[in-house]
């Protein structure tokens, strides 16, 4: 039996000879994004001041805004969209579930809830704890969600992942939301972070989830072959030889790292894992040796112009990052669930 990919269905761009020109053109697009979220925010700094602030940097006000909070807030969002919208892409394609979304699926909740219980029990605000905490949450609300989605009728289908997770989810917030009405301290330590934010983050955040992130997108992209295979059905991926239980705990490791660490930097932000991967598949089709790379790119530019709009709209007040990405995912979520599911 020949073990090659089964053909796929294509995108627009999957008939160029170089589709990595696409890439191309979405890495330039970011870089534009990066020079405008350095540019704008609470204080107007012109173009030429921020070209300088790298070149001839002489510490005034403005050139210190945009090399110590400008632009590593701009290089975190750029991780964390990547990174979500990596995971999101991965989830879809390994469970077959248009829906799936470590937000949907309860792990940005379970992550949520275990960094809250570890500020509420231990006092802690060190990254580095919130990083093994996130880990720790959302492992245990994926391994509860594939649980109960398992005893529903007809084991676990879509459906039964959606509503499992939409559960667990429900379940983890209701106790988060107990835990921060009792604990007026924990609230006034994280209110921002639940919803989303990157707001007063510096480089330490960065370096503190860069290894996590990165060891989770290498790991994820030296899946992709695998993971197309196996987004077409289980049976076709064992009869052409694959090691469908192995590559599922390399997947869940992938996810894991890539949404803890983004949910320990930045908070539960959701919708990015679940709106990034369809737009993304519509260009280049099915094949996740493309899907994963343009997901990261995409994911970071979705997320660099939220935060530029979360800056913008009540200048010089800003609007949690989250809320701006539940605006445009929200919407797509309903209409998923209504025509996709179906299916």
């Amino acid at each position: 039996m020949s073990r090659s990919i089964p053909s796929l269905s294509r995108g627009f761009l999957s008939s160029l000879t170089f589709p990595v020109a696409g890439l191309i053109v979405g890495l330039l697009i970011l870089l534009v994004c990066l020079i405008f979220s350095v540019s704008f925010g609470a204080a107007d700094i012109p173009l030429h001041q921020v070209l300088t602030a790298f070149i001839q940097f002489d510490g005034s006000r403005e050139h210190l805004i945009i090399q110590t909070v400008r632009l590593p807030r701009s290089l975190l969002a750029i991780l964390v969209g990547a990174a979500m919208a990596t995971a999101g892409a991965i989830m879809q394609g390994v469970t077959r579930n248009p829906l799936a979304d470590p937000g949907i699926l309860g792990v940005n909740a379970g992550a949520a809830f275990a960094v809250v219980i570890s500020i509420f029990l231990f006092g802690t605000s060190a990254p580095s704890v919130y990083i093994w905490c996130a880990f720790i949450g959302a492992g245990v609300a994926v391994v509860s969600v594939y649980i109960f989605a398992s005893l529903g009728r007809n084991g676990i289908t879509p459906l039964n992942l959606t509503i499992a997770g939409a559960a667990i989810s429900s379940l983890l917030s209701s106790l988060t939301t107990g835990i921060l009405i009792v604990s007026q301290r924990t609230l006034e330590e994280i209110r921002f972070w639940l919803a989303g934010s990157l707001a007063g983050m510096d480089e330490g955040i960065i370096f503190q989830v860069l290894p996590y992130i990165c060891f989770g997108t290498i790991l994820a992209f030296c899946l992709a072959r695998q993971i197309t295979i196996l987004s077409l059905g289980e049976d076709i991926a064992k009869g052409l030889g694959q090691q469908t239980l192995w590559i599922k705990i390399a997947v869940a490791v992938s996810v894991l790292l890539l949404e803890g660490s983004s949910v320990a930097a930045a908070g539960s932000i959701g919708f990015i894992g679940l709106v990034i991967p369809h737009i993304v598949r519509f260009v280049v089709g099915v094949d996740y040796r493309w899907i994963l790379p343009y997901s990261a790119i995409f994911g970071g530019i979705l997320l660099l112009v939220s935060d530029i709009l979360a800056r913008l709209l009540i200048r010089p007040q800003e609007i949690p990052v989250g809320i701006m990405t539940a605006l445009v995912g929200a919407p797509f979520f309903v209409y998923l669930a209504k025509y996709q599911v179906k299916k």
